[in-house]
C-alpha cells in the first residue's frame, strides 16, 4: 500500500509535466501566452510550457505564397481588364504576426488584393503590359510597408496573368500589324535611298570617265548575250567604234 500512495502522485506529476512537452520543427516559432500574456517567443527543438497555465501557438516561418483572385481593374485609360497575381511573404516575427493582427494571411491576402485594383488603376494599359516589372516593384514596396508593422516581410508580388477583352484583342492585333507594316516600308523606303545614292555615285565615277563607260557597255553586252531566246537592241555609241571605223577607212556614219 505505501508503495501504491507513492506510485500514484508520481504518476500524476510525471503525466502533468509530459502534458507540457512541445516539439518545434525548425521552420517554426511557437509564441507562448501564460494567463493570455505573451511572455516569449520558443524556438526549434524540445520545449516545455506549463500545462493549463500557458498556451504556445505555432508560427511557420517559411515564405509562403498567396495567389491573389482575379481583381477587375479599369486602367487609367478606361480599359476593363481581369487581372490576377501571386505575393510571396514570410513572417520575420511570430509575435508580432500573432498579436498585432486577427489572421496575417488572411490580412495580407485582402490588402494585396485593394493595393493591385488601386495601383493598376493609375497606369495605362500599354504600361501594364510593357512595364511588368516596374508594376510588381512598386506592388511590392506598398503592400510590404503596411505589412512591416505585423511582422510580415513581401518578398515579391507577380502580375500573374491580365485578361483583355475581345475588342481590346482584336484592336491590338490590328495595331501591331499595323505597326509590322510601317517598319517594313520604312525599311525598304530606307534600302531604296541607299541604292540610289550608290547609282549616283557610280554614276558620277562613270562620267567622269569615258573609258568606264565604254567598258560598261561592253560588259553591258556579255551579259545579255547568255540570254539566247531574245533579240536585244542595244544603243551603241559612235564613239566606241569610231577607232575600227578610221582603221578600215570607212567613211562614217551621218
Amino acid at each position: 500500500m505505501p508503495a501504491i500512495g507513492v506510485l500514484v502522485p508520481l504518476g500524476l506529476v510525471v503525466g502533468w509535466f509530459a502534458m507540457g512537452l512541445r516539439v518545434i520543427n525548425e521552420y517554426e516559432q511557437g509564441v507562448v501566452l501564460r494567463l493570455g500574456r505573451f511572455v516569449g517567443v520558443r524556438t526549434a527543438g524540445l520545449k516545455w510550457i506549463i500545462p493549463f497555465v500557458d498556451r504556445m501557438i505555432i508560427i511557420d516561418m517559411r515564405v509562403t505564397a498567396e495567389q491573389v483572385p482575379p481583381q477587375d481593374v479599369i486602367t487609367r485609360d478606361n480599359v476593363s481588364v481581369k487581372v490576377n497575381a501571386v505575393i510571396y511573404f514570410r513572417v520575420m516575427q511570430a509575435d508580432r504576426a500573432f498579436l498585432q493582427v486577427t489572421d496575417f494571411l488572411f490580412a495580407t491576402s485582402q490588402f494585396a488584393q485593394t493595393t493591385l485594383r488601386s495601383v493598376l488603376g493609375q497606369v495605362d494599359m500599354d504600361d501594364l503590359l510593357s512595364q511588368r516589372d516596374k508594376i510588381n516593384r512598386q506592388l511590392q514596396e506598398i503592400i510590404d510597408r503596411h505589412t512591416e508593422p505585423w511582422g510580415v516581410k513581401v518578398t515579391a508580388v507577380e502580375v500573374k496573368q491580365v485578361d483583355l477583352p475581345d475588342e481590346m484583342r482584336r484592336a491590338m492585333a490590328k495595331q501591331a500589324e499595323a505597326e509590322r507594316e510601317r517598319r517594313s516600308k520604312i525599311i525598304a523606303a530606307e534600302g531604296e535611298l541607299q541604292a540610289a545614292e550608290k547609282l549616283g555615285q557610280a554614276a558620277d565615277i562613270i562620267g567622269r570617265s569615258p573609258g568606264a563607260l565604254q567598258l560598261r557597255y561592253l560588259q553591258t553586252l556579255v551579259e545579255i548575250s547568255a540570254e539566247k531566246n531574245s533579240t536585244i537592241i542595244f544603243p551603241l555609241p559612235i564613239e566606241l567604234i569610231k577607232g575600227f571605223l578610221e582603221h578600215g577607212k570607212l567613211p562614217p556614219p551621218r
